[in-house]
């Protein structure tokens, strides 16, 4: 919420693509020897599911629907999981993503191009739903498909600068609407779920680059090649 939010790896910082970055202390948090970096650099994406699920109150035999399945929605699905949710639901338009999202947990996939999503979505009492696409069609299905007096939340982001959402209907309905905007001191919390074993990131981490090739790194999560969940760089190659 902070007006004059800074982040390390973007402008006016450069630099962090680097062997050695100097960060305040202040906001580091040590990890146990059993982690591996990979888990570690989990955490940034981790904590924007532990935000979402505190914001949205998901508790113990909370009904869930994710739509999107890209790394925001997996990790949404992650922390719902551990916050207790009994049923969640994931929605995409590509497979493979909805296949990866099975084997981390989920009691449902959908794709959805299915015409018969919202038949489908109806019979399941959801109670929260997480948008974590930004796509217009996702955020009005989160409304028709979340049961009355539950929530929606939105945290996907998309470069159009207005949608049309079907505010009327969320009203008739009584659903509340939050926003949920990456994360507020879960970095501790995260970094417990990961370290406990409550949580497991490393199925999200498809694909490794040396530090020496982070060009296709970057253009392979970028275009989501060959299956690309999460890419990670390994920045000491050794």
């Amino acid at each position: 919420m902070c007006p004059d939010v800074e982040f390390l790896a973007k402008p006016p910082f450069d630099g962090s693509l680097a062997k050695f970055i100097e960060h305040a202390a202040d906001f580091c948090y040590k990890m146990p020897d059993h982690m591996r970096f990979d888990e570690g650099a989990l955490l940034e994406p981790l904590s924007v599911g532990v935000h979402a699920c505190k914001r949205g109150g998901v508790v113990a035999g909370s009904h869930v629907l994710i739509t999107g399945a890209g790394p925001i929605g997996m990790v949404c699905l992650l922390a719902a999981r551990a916050s207790g949710a009994s049923h969640i639901i994931v929605t995409d338009v590509m497979q493979h993503r909805l296949e990866v999202a099975s084997q981390l947990g989920a009691d449902l996939i959908v794709n959805a191009t299915d015409p018969n999503i919202d038949s489908i979505l109806k019979e399941h009492r959801i109670t929260h739903s997480f948008e974590c696409s930004g796509a217009e069609p996702a955020i009005n299905l989160c409304i028709r498909a979340t049961s009355p007096g539950g929530r929606v939340m939105s945290i996907g982001r998309s470069a159009k600068p207005s949608m049309n959402i079907q505010f009327f209907d969320a009203a008739d309905k009584e659903l509340e609407i939050f926003g949920s905007f990456r994360y507020k001191d879960t970095y501790p919390i995260a970094l417990e779920l990961v370290a406990s074993g409550q949580i497991n990131v490393k199925p999200l981490v498809t694909h490794h680059f040396p530090l020496s090739e982070i060009n296709t790194a970057f253009e392979t999560a970028e275009e989501g090649r060959d299956g690309a969940i999460k890419v990670c760089i390994q920045v000491h190659e050794d």
